[in-house]
């Protein structure tokens, strides 16, 4: 009895077509066409409405979403079909899960399936067995065929042969082995890559040279099944990517990176590319090929770009940041040992605070470990650096002429190489406008418009080359040299100059300073210096006082501005500071307004007029006219200690109280005024005898 029933034929055949990958649809079309066949047998078998899904070409069956699939379920839950048409088990299902829900879905609606090989009819128990023999039979087959390739690799792996993919700077030699590209710009442009990163410490400033230069980098794109090397301005993913890469450190890695599946949706989702430890990579061999750097180099630049990676733990310092804080990064608390953290204020917003929220993030306390000001701290710490690095100082300035005079010839380097390669092209487009037949005027005005764009290339490269050499001419004169070296045998004028900014000094403290642990204590802040060499350095800093900043006027001052303002007016008191020299905390002059700004701050009364009397007090002038002598007289018995008066600084009015000016011992010394005798001249004559 035929399995096919009219019920059947009143509905329609829905054909499934499936392959897993996109290499499969370029490279294997004979399967699709076997399947896209297939509605032709459902014809012949009797259905005139035959419906094709292919929704999934390219999309593996191993549980992921797809929507081919679901819509042939919903297709099948709907009634509305009648067969389902595969060309085996294994396109419809790669797992038992999908393949028995598919059965079970057929079964209920009186569905059946057809393949190469016959009809099958799933509410028959002989079919429901044959069918999950298939896809049993087809999954353990894959699964053998996955593991067999697997293994193969891994066993190819392991001998430092498999190459997928070849890295660009290098090229396949025989014996599945791998060596530097023969294109010397190639070459010298992968290697300027790790020069300019060994001298910026940053990928990022590393590629903002060369985009700031101009410079471009090769990177590989395929057209057609053919690799071709195309130039361009690099991102930032090109330049990390040839910094991460062990292969340019001559090294063979395999399984750097692994995939991991997750549920989500009741889906199996696969997620790959996760990267994986260096001590967790299946394959390694060292010195394996020829490299472009050492072993040695690579691990030392993963340990840069790793300590230059912001929000991964408190453990890497992170990249340079904007701010005036020098030691951002390089502090961490000696109580719970996080990295402190910095808070900028003030009105322009460079006014720099470590903090440590240690205390508050693991106990939930209010207040952090430890919090300080940034100025102190920071220009100690220059200060221990700069001493260490004095003798350095002039070698310093020698290697950064070397190194402007480097990136000149590196530059030049590269636009001459592109030039070469520019003309060859420009040649090689002339060779082909030579060989075609003139009157073949399709063919020949195509070939002539290739060949004036290389020649213009040719022209812009040239270009470049002569303003990079006018521009190197007129770049250090033989005076900015003698500044350069000047500036090398005195190292802290260079770390002050203008144009030495912050991020300048940041880069050098980082290259010589590992970490620094601070405590905080009553009245010190305790530091402890890393050095990169593995020296360390103990350093004690002085806390500032309650209200104290970099902008505080000294305590000295205020103290005598309060004594000054017993006896004097603020424009008297402004007049006098500037004469003793005298500055506010920012090194500006004093003047009445100031001076009252300050009494203000502080709550020091104004002086009011008469106020000496009141207390008693005299100055020089009455104290003088009080006991009918000199201005002078009254200055000898104050040096002598004769009359007891207070002067607060050199210059400000005496204080004598006027108790002391009456007393009898005092006025007992005063000389009294009397008309000094004539001397008598026997040669004078009286005037009565004149």
């Amino acid at each position: 009895m035929s399995k096919i029933s009219p019920e059947h034929l009143t509905r329609g055949a829905y054909v499934y077509v499936r392959q897993s990958t996109a290499d499969q649809l370029r490279n294997n079309p004979e399967s699709r066409r076997r399947q896209y066949a297939l509605a032709d047998r459902a014809r012949a078998l009797g259905w005139t409405e035959v419906v094709v899904i292919d929704d999934d070409l390219g999309v593996s069956a191993g549980g992921v979403a797809r929507p081919g699939f679901e819509r042939l379920l919903a297709a099948i839950c709907g009634g509305h079909v009648g067969a389902v048409v595969s060309i085996e088990a294994s396109r419809l299902a790669r797992n038992g899960r999908d393949w028995h829900t598919l059965l079970e879905f057929c079964a209920l609606v009186n569905s059946v399936i057809v393949d190469e090989d016959g009809v099958y009819d799933p509410r028959s128990v002989n079919d429901r067995l044959l069918l999950g023999m298939k896809g049993t039979m087809s999954e353990m087959e894959l699964s053998f065929l996955r593991q067999r390739s697997v293994e193969a690799l891994k066993l190819k792996a392991a001998r430092g042969d498999l190459h997928t993919t070849v890295a660009i700077g290098y090229m396949r030699s025989e014996g599945d082995r791998i060596e530097p590209d023969p294109d010397l710009r190639i070459r010298e442009a992968i290697t300027t890559v790790f020069s300019r990163f060994a001298q910026a410490g940053s990928v990022r400033q590393t590629l903002l040279w060369f985009r700031q230069e101009h410079m471009e980098l090769p990177a590989v794109v395929y057209e057609e099944g053919r690799r071709r090397v195309v130039w361009r301005l690099p991102v930032y993913n090109t330049v990390l990517k040839i910094l991460t890469n062990p292969v340019y450190a001559g090294a063979y890695a395999f399984g750097r990176t692994e995939t991991r599946v997750r549920i989500e949706a009741g889906r199996k989702c696969v997620v790959r590319g996760h990267r994986r430890p260096q001590e967790h990579w299946q394959v390694l061999i060292q010195d394996h090929h020829e490299g472009y750097i050492d072993w040695h180099t690579y691990e030392h630049n993963q340990r840069v770009i790793a300590d230059n990676t912001n929000m991964r733990g408190n453990m890497a310092r992170g990249a340079l940041r904007r701010g005036e804080a020098l030691l951002a990064g390089l502090l961490r608390c000696s109580h719970c040992g996080r990295k402190l953290h910095v808070a900028y204020s003030g009105r322009n917003g460079n006014t720099a605070r470590y903090h440590c929220r240690g205390a508050a993030i693991n106990h939930g306390m209010e207040h952090g470990c430890i919090s300080f000001g940034a100025l102190r701290v920071d220009e100690s710490v220059s200060r221990e650096v700069l001493s260490l690095l004095r003798p350095l100082g002039v070698q310093a300035a020698v290697r950064a002429i070397e190194q402007r005079a480097d990136d000149g010839h590196i530059k030049r380097r590269q636009l001459e190489l592109a030039l070469e390669q520019t003309r060859f092209e420009a040649a090689r487009a002339q060779r082909q406008f030579d060989a075609v037949d003139p009157s073949n005027r399709l063919v020949a005005a195509e070939l002539e418009r290739r060949w004036n764009e290389r020649l213009a290339e040719v022209a812009r490269r040239e270009a470049e080359i002569e303003a990079l050499q006018s521009h190197a001419e007129a770049s250090l004169t033989p005076q900015q040299r003698e500044e350069l070296m000047a500036l090398g045998t005195d190292l802290p004028r260079a770390w002050s100059h203008p144009l030495a900014g912050n991020e300048v000094r940041k880069r050098i403290l980082r290259c010589v300073l590992k970490e620094i642990v601070a405590r905080v204590g009553e009245t010190h802040i305790e530091l402890v210096i890393h050095w990169q060499g593995g020296d360390h350095t103990e350093l004690s800093v002085k806390k500032n006082r309650n209200g104290q900043h970099r902008w505080a006027t000294d305590i000295e001052v205020k103290t005598l501005i309060t004594q000054l303002a017993r006896q004097l007016n603020d424009a008297y008191i402004a007049s006098l500071l500037n004469r003793l020299g005298h500055r506010t905390g920012k090194g500006h002059t004093w003047t009445e307004v100031r001076v009252r700004s300050l009494r203000c701050d502080h709550h020091i009364p104004v002086y009011r007029s008469g106020e000496r009397e009141t207390r008693g007090e005299l100055t020089l002038e009455q104290a003088a006219e009080a006991l009918g002598t000199s201005k002078m007289t009254v200055l000898r018995m104050i040096s002598a200690g004769t009359l007891a008066a207070k002067q607060a600084c050199t210059g400000a009015p005496w204080i004598i109280k006027a108790v002391d000016v009456h007393r009898p011992k005092v006025c007992a010394l005063v000389p009294t005024r009397s008309a000094s005798p004539l001397p008598e001249d026997p040669r004078q004559i009286p005037l009565e005898l004149q």
